[in-house]
C-alpha cells in the first residue's frame, strides 16, 4: 500500500471512513489516534509560494476551484478544553457516524461532560448537529461525483470553516461533455479580412484610434481562429491537451463545478436539499470560487485579476475601449455581455450629445430673436393677469414672467421637434447595432451553436421548486382520498398570479397616492408663500416650489425603488417559478414596471396633467374643496417638466447609482469585517497574509446583474422619452457612464466575489425592454411636443390668424378676459387694486369667448381647431418616425456580411475534419485487412477485438 501524506490525510481519511465502520474495535482505535495525528499535521500546513495564498490545495498541486464555508460555533469559556480535545479526532468520528449511518446502525454515543453544562448545550447544539450531519452527506456525494475536498477550520477568520473543491481531469471531461462546452481544437484557419473601401476605411480608423485600445492580447485582432468543437471524451484526440492545467481556465474549471453542486442533493432530510437550500437554510453561509490573486500590493504575481483592475477599473484609463475579450475570459459570457453592451450604449451616447448640445446652444442663440418672449418682456406691455390662487396672490403683470418664458424658448423651439425625431431614428440605430455587435461578439466567443444547447438546459428545476413539490406530495401522503384532478404542481398552494397583480396595482397606487401628496405641498406652499411680507420670496415663489417639490419627489423616488426591488423579489419568490430563467425574466418585469412607475409618474403629471384639470376664474377647479389645482407657468409646462427631469435623472444617477454603489458595498465589508472579531488579534497575528479564500469571503457576494441594467434601462428612458423636454439629457447620461463603466469594473474586479461563469449569447429580457421603451418613447415625445410645449399653437395661428404670417401677436391670441366681478364669494384677491388702480378686467391663459360674448367663458372655436391641430400632429409624428424606425431596421443587416461567411466557413471545416477522420479510419481498417473477402470475414472479429483494447486504453487515459 502506497503511503499516505500529511497533505491529503484530510481527504483520505473521510474517503475510508465508510469502509473502516465494519472493521474490529482494536483497529477503529489504531485509526483514530491514527487520523489525530495526520489531521493535526494538516492543521500546519506547509509555507510553500503557492499553497499560502489559499489558490491550491495543501499539496501546493491541485488548484481550488470552488469554496464552500460554514459556521463554526465559538466554544464558550467553560467549554474550551473539551472543545479543543474534541477538534482533532471530529473531522473522523463524523464520517465514521455517517458511515454507520448508512450501514443501518445507530451513531455512537456522544461525551456527555458536565451534567450542567451537557443541559445548556443541548438545545444549542442541536441544530449545529444537524446541519453538520448534512454537511456530511453532501460533502460525501460531491466526492462520489468525483471532486476533490479538503477542509480548513485553523484560519485567521473566527467562526468561520472553509471547503476547498478541486475538479480532477476526468470529472472537467466528464461535465465538460456533459455541459457541451465548446473548446478550440488543433485545427486552426485564417479569418478572412475585409477588403475594398470598407476595408480601408476600417484599417485608418484602427491606426487612428489605437491610443484608445487596452494593452492586453485578448482586445487585438486575430488573423488566425482556432475551429471550436463541443468537448467529447471520445475525441479528445482534436483538442490541444498537451497542458491539461491551463486547458480549463479558472472561470470554465469554477462553472463545472458549479454544475456538479447544483445536481448533487443532499436526501436524508425529509426532502431533498440542493446547494440553494442548503446555503439557504444555514448548512452553509456561502459558495464562490476564488479570484486569481490580487490587484495591488508588493511583489503581486501577474494575474488576469491584475490585469483586468490596471487596464479596466482604473480611472486613469476612462477614455479607453473596455477589454471585452479579457472580461469575458475572466468573468464569463453573461457579464461580457453587459459591459460590451454597456459599452456600446455609451459609445452611442456621444453623437447624440453633440446633437442634443447643438439644439441646446440654437435655443440660447435665438432666444433674443423669440417674438412671443419679446412681447412678454416688453416694457410697455400692461396686461394685468388674473391672481394665481384664492385671496392671498394679488394681480400680477405678464411682464413679471419674461425670465420664464426666455427660459422656455432654450427647451421650447423648433428644433427640439428635429430632435425628438433625430432621437426616435437614435434609438432604432442603437438597436440594430447591438445586435450586430451581439452576432460578432457569438462569432468570437464560439456561442454560434449554443442555442439548441441552452433549450435542453434551461428547464432544469429550481431548488425552491423541487422543495415546493415535495413538500406538495408530503402533504398529499396524509391524505385518504386522491382525486385524478389534484396534479403535483406548486402554483395551487396559494393564487399568486392575483395576488401579485393585486400587490402590484397596490404599490402603483402608494405611487400616485405620493405624487397626489406633493401636488398639495405645492399648492399650499404657493399660498402660504405668497402672503409672505418679503417681496424676494414673493417674486420667486414658482422657482422655490418647483425646486423642493422635485427634490421630495427624488427622495421618496430613491426610498421607493428599494421597497419596490424588495416587493418584487417576494412576489417573484411567491410564485415559485420552476427555472431559475422564467424566475429571473419574472423579477426583471416586475421590477422593472414598479421602478418605471416610481420614476416617471411625477412626470407624466407634470407634461400631460398639470395645468389641464384646472378649470378657469370663477370656476376652479378644487381637492377637497379647499386646494385648488396649479396651473402652469404662462411660458408653459415644458421649463417645469425640464426641472423635474432634470434633478429626478441627475440625483439618481449621482446619489443611486454612484454615491450608493461606492458606499454600501464599503459599509457591508466593513461590518463583515468587524463581525469576524479580527481586532482582538494580536499585531503579529494581524500582520501575516490571509488566504485567498478568506480575502473573497470578506468581499461582497455577487448579486447579480440585475441592479446594474435596470439603471441603464430607466436611464434610456430618461434619455428617450422626454427627450424633447430636455435636450441635454444624453450628454448627462455620457458623463454618468463614463464613470459607471469604471466604476461597475472596480466593483466586480474589487469589491465583490467572483461570480460563476454563465453563458449567454444574448442579453436576454432587456433588449425586449429596451425596444419596448424606445417604441413608447415616439408616442410620449409626440404628445409633449404636441401638447405640453406651444410648437403646435404657434403653428396654428400663424398659418390661421396671423394677419401678416408672423408670430406677432401670439401672446395676445392666446389669453382670454375675465370681468372680476364674476369671481365666486370668497374666492376673489383680499385687494382690488393692482398698482394704485381698480382692476375690472384680467386676463388668463386659455381659448375662451369674452365676458361679452352671448357665451361667456365657453370654449371658443380657436380652442378646437388647435385641438384638431395637435391630434392631428400625433398621429402623422407617430407613423412617420416608426415608418423611418423600420425602414432603419430593414436596411440595416442583424448579421455582418463577413461574419456570415466566417461562420459558413468553419460549418465547411468542421465537416471537412470529421471527414478526414472517417477517411483515416477507414484507411487503418482496410490496411489491416486482407483483401480475400472470406479471409476478412474471418480477421473481422480481431480486427474488432484489436480495436477493443485501443478503445478501453483510450477511455482509461481519459479517465486518468
Amino acid at each position: 500500500m502506497a503511503e499516505e501524506t500529511p497533505e491529503s490525510s484530510g481527504t483520505s481519511l473521510l474517503h475510508n471512513s465508510a469502509a473502516t465502520a465494519s472493521k474490529p474495535r482494536h483497529f477503529l482505535k489504531d485509526v483514530v489516534f491514527h487520523g489525530k495525528f495526520q489531521l493535526l499535521n494538516s492543521l500546519a500546513p506547509e509555507e510553500n509560494t503557492q499553497c499560502q495564498h489559499g489558490l491550491y490545495f495543501q499539496d501546493g498541486e491541485r488548484r481550488v476551484d470552488y469554496i464552500l464555508t460554514y459556521h463554526i460555533k465559538k466554544p464558550s469559556s467553560s467549554r474550551s478544553n473539551r472543545q479543543s480535545s474534541r477538534f482533532t479526532d471530529n473531522a473522523f468520528t463524523r464520517s465514521l457516524r455517517r458511515g454507520t449511518a448508512r450501514l443501518g446502525r445507530p451513531p455512537p454515543p456522544q461525551p456527555r461532560g458536565v451534567p450542567e453544562v451537557a443541559s445548556q448545550d443541548h438545545s444549542m447544539d442541536y441544530h449545529e448537529d444537524d446541519k453538520r450531519y448534512r454537511r456530511e452527506e453532501f460533502e460525501g456525494n460531491l466526492r462520489d461525483m468525483g471532486l476533490e475536498l479538503e477542509k480548513d477550520e485553523d484560519t485567521k477568520t473566527p467562526g468561520v470553516g472553509f471547503v476547498k473543491i478541486h475538479a480532477p481531469w476526468h470529472v472537467l471531461c466528464r461535465e465538460a461533455e456533459f455541459m457541451k462546452l465548446k473548446m478550440p481544437t488543433k485545427k486552426v484557419y485564417e479569418v478572412k479580412q475585409c477588403s475594398g473601401v470598407g476595408a480601408k476605411i476600417n484599417t485608418l480608423v484602427n491606426k487612428a484610434t489605437e491610443p484608445l485600445h487596452p494593452n492586453v492580447e485578448e482586445n487585438r485582432a486575430q488573423n488566425v481562429k482556432h475551429l471550436s468543437y463541443a468537448f467529447s471524451r471520445e475525441k479528445q484526440h482534436l483538442f490541444d491537451l498537451s497542458d491539461r492545467d491551463s486547458f480549463f481556465d479558472s472561470k470554465t474549471r469554477a462553472s463545472i463545478v458549479f454544475e456538479v453542486l447544483k445536481r448533487t442533493k443532499c436526501t436524508k432530510a425529509k426532502y431533498s436539499m440542493g446547494i440553494t437550500s442548503l446555503l439557504g437554510s444555514g448548512v452553509y453561509t456561502a459558495a464562490y470560487p476564488l479570484h486569481d490573486g490580487d490587484v495591488d500590493g508588493e511583489n503581486v504575481e501577474p494575474n488576469d485579476r491584475k490585469l483586468l483592475y490596471e487596464e479596466w477599473a482604473s480611472y486613469s484609463v476612462f477614455y479607453k475601449y473596455q477589454p471585452i475579450g479579457l472580461v469575458r475570459k475572466y468573468f464569463g459570457e453573461k457579464i461580457g455581455l453587459y459591459f460590451a453592451w454597456l459599452g456600446l450604449y455609451t459609445q452611442m451616447l456621444i453623437p447624440a450629445s453633440v446633437v442634443g448640445v447643438i439644439v441646446f446652444l440654437y435655443g440660447c442663440a435665438t432666444v433674443d430673436n423669440n417674438i412671443p418672449s419679446m412681447e412678454i418682456c416688453h416694457p410697455r406691455n400692461n396686461i394685468t393677469m388674473c391672481p394665481l390662487c384664492d385671496r392671498a396672490c394679488n394681480y400680477w403683470k405678464l411682464k413679471e414672467a419674461c425670465g420664464t418664458a426666455r427660459a422656455s424658448h432654450l427647451f421650447d423651439n423648433p428644433a427640439t421637434v428635429f430632435f425628438s425625431i433625430f432621437m426616435a431614428l437614435w434609438a432604432a440605430m442603437f438597436m440594430e447595432h447591438w445586435k450586430r455587435r451581439q452576432m460578432r461578439l457569438n462569432y468570437e466567443w464560439d456561442l454560434t451553436g449554443f442555442e439548441e444547447e441552452e433549450e435542453e438546459l434551461k428547464d432544469h428545476p429550481r431548488a425552491e421548486y423541487e422543495l415546493c413539490v415535495m413538500q406538495k406530495s408530503l402533504k398529499k401522503e396524509h391524505k385518504t382520498q386522491k382525486t385524478e384532478k389534484e396534479k403535483l404542481t406548486c402554483r395551487d398552494r396559494l393564487p399568486a398570479y392575483m395576488t401579485n397583480i393585486v400587490m402590484m396595482l397596490l404599490m402603483i397606487g402608494v405611487t400616485f397616492a405620493i405624487v397626489f401628496g406633493v401636488i398639495l405641498y405645492r399648492i399650499s406652499i404657493t399660498a402660504a408663500l405668497h402672503m409672505s411680507n418679503n417681496p424676494t420670496t414673493r417674486s420667486n415663489v414658482r422657482l422655490m416650489v418647483k425646486t423642493t417639490a422635485a427634490i421630495i419627489n427624488l427622495v421618496v423616488i430613491l426610498i421607493l425603488d428599494e421597497v419596490y426591488g424588495a416587493v418584487a423579489r417576494w412576489l417573484t419568490v411567491l410564485e415559485v417559478p420552476k427555472t431559475d430563467k422564467s424566475f429571473e425574466e419574472r423579477l426583471i418585469f416586475k421590477t422593472f414596471i414598479l421602478k418605471f412607475v416610481n420614476a416617471f409618474t411625477p412626470i407624466i403629471y407634470i407634461a400631460f396633467f398639470r395645468g389641464r384639470l384646472v378649470g378657469r376664474p370663477g370656476s376652479y377647479l378644487y381637492v377637497f374643496e379647499s386646494y385648488r389645482m396649479e396651473e402652469c407657468a404662462h411660458g408653459g409646462c415644458l421649463m417645469e417638466l425640464c426641472i423635474q427631469l432634470s434633478i429626478t435623472m441627475l440625483g439618481k444617477q449621482l446619489i443611486q447609482n454612484n454615491l450608493f454603489e461606492i458606499g454600501i458595498p464599503k459599509l457591508k465589508k466593513l461590518i463583515r469585517y468587524i463581525k469576524s472579531k479580527r481586532r482582538s488579534f494580536q499585531e503579529e497575528e494581524r500582520e501575516k497574509k490571509l488566504q485567498r479564500y478568506e480575502t473573497d469571503h470578506f468581499l461582497e457576494p455577487f448579486a447579480g446583474l440585475t441592479p446594474e441594467y435596470m439603471e441603464m434601462i430607466i436611464q434610456f428612458g430618461f434619455v428617450t422619452l422626454f427627450v424633447a423636454s430636455f435636450p441635454l439629457a444624453p450628454l448627462f447620461a455620457l458623463l454618468n457612464n463614463i464613470i459607471e463603466i469604471r466604476l461597475d469594473a472596480k466593483k466586480f474586479v474589487a469589491e465583490l466575489r467572483r461570480p460563476v461563469a454563465a453563458r449567454a449569447k444574448d442579453i436576454g429580457i432587456w433588449y425586449n425592454l429596451l425596444r419596448g421603451v424606445a417604441k413608447v418613447a415616439v408616442i410620449i415625445n409626440a404628445f409633449v411636443i404636441s401638447f405640453t410645449s406651444d410648437f403646435i399653437p404657434r403653428l396654428v395661428y400663424q398659418y390661421m390668424y396671423s394677419p401678416d404670417g408672423s408670430m406677432h401677436g401670439f401672446v395676445n391670441h392666446t389669453m382670454s378676459y375675465f370681468n372680476v366681478s364674476d369671481f365666486q364669494d370668497g374666492k376673489e384677491p383680499m385687494d382690488p387694486h393692482h398698482l394704485g388702480y381698480q382692476v375690472e378686467m384680467c386676463r388668463y391663459k386659455d381659448y375662451r369667448e369674452p365676458p361679452w360674448s352671448n357665451t361667456p367663458y365657453v370654449v371658443s372655436k380657436e380652442f378646437w381647431a388647435v385641438l384638431a391641430a395637435r391630434l392631428a400632429f400625433v398621429i402623422v409624428f407617430q407613423n412617420v418616425v416608426m415608418l423611418m424606425s423600420d425602414i432603419v431596421d430593414w436596411l440595416i443587416p442583424d448579421i455582418p456580411k463577413d461574419i456570415s461567411l466566417q461562420i459558413h466557413k468553419e460549418k465547411i471545416l468542421m465537416v471537412e475534419l470529421f471527414m478526414k477522420e472517417e477517411q483515416g479510419k477507414m484507411q487503418f481498417i482496410d490496411s489491416m485487412t486482407p483483401c480475400d473477402g472470406k479471409e476478412r470475414n474471418n480477421h473481422a472479429p480481431i480486427a474488432r477485438s484489436r480495436s477493443i483494447p485501443h478503445t478501453h486504453s483510450h477511455t482509461h487515459a481519459n479517465n486518468f
